[in-house]
């Protein structure tokens, strides 16, 4: 049975904000601090979707929203975008809908002109899923900062050339 029967990937609104905090906060990966700074973005884009600066797009399947992808063109360069968040519901991991997410944002990117898109994350041992998840569809680490985010946690980025 085809996983992804039913799955509608869409821009998201502000019907969508309640499932989309409920996905953050039950990502164990992020804390919530991390949830904070998620709202805070979720919140620019949705009060000016054109303007933010923001992209976000929803996973839904039988009306339900089962993850979401914010990104945006990263300031201050040419070309370049960075996707911020990506997160499905626990319930939901691991049937193809971050790929599904991450490949319609890629698309749109490449579509806006982009031919850089980056993603930062963590060293932490319970962020392997994610790091193997960007290799997974092609990224790439480019540089690691020792102790970034506290001691013993290295920011990591990862890039994948898409123009």
């Amino acid at each position: 049975m085809n996983q992804l029967a039913g799955l509608k990937i869409r821009k998201g609104n502000q019907d969508d904000k309640p499932a989309i905090m409920q996905i953050l906060a039950t990502t164990p990966e992020f804390t919530p601090a991390e949830v904070v700074v998620a709202e805070e973005v979720l919140d620019c884009y949705l009060k000016d979707p054109t303007h933010s600066g923001y992209n976000v797009l929803v996973a839904e399947t039988a009306a339900n929203v089962v993850g979401y992808v914010c990104y945006g063109p990263t300031p201050l360069t040419e070309s370049t975008w960075d996707i911020y968040w990506i997160a499905t519901t626990p319930e939901m991991k691991r049937r193809g809908i971050g790929k599904t997410l991450l490949a319609v944002a890629e698309a749109e990117i490449k579509a806006s002109g982009g031919r850089l898109i980056l993603v930062e994350t963590s060293s932490k041992p319970n962020y392997e899923n994610t790091r193997n998840f960007y290799q997974s569809q092609g990224y790439n680490i480019v540089s690691r900062i020792p102790d970034f985010y506290a001691v013993g946690d290295d920011k990591l980025t990862f890039q994948k050339r898409i123009g």
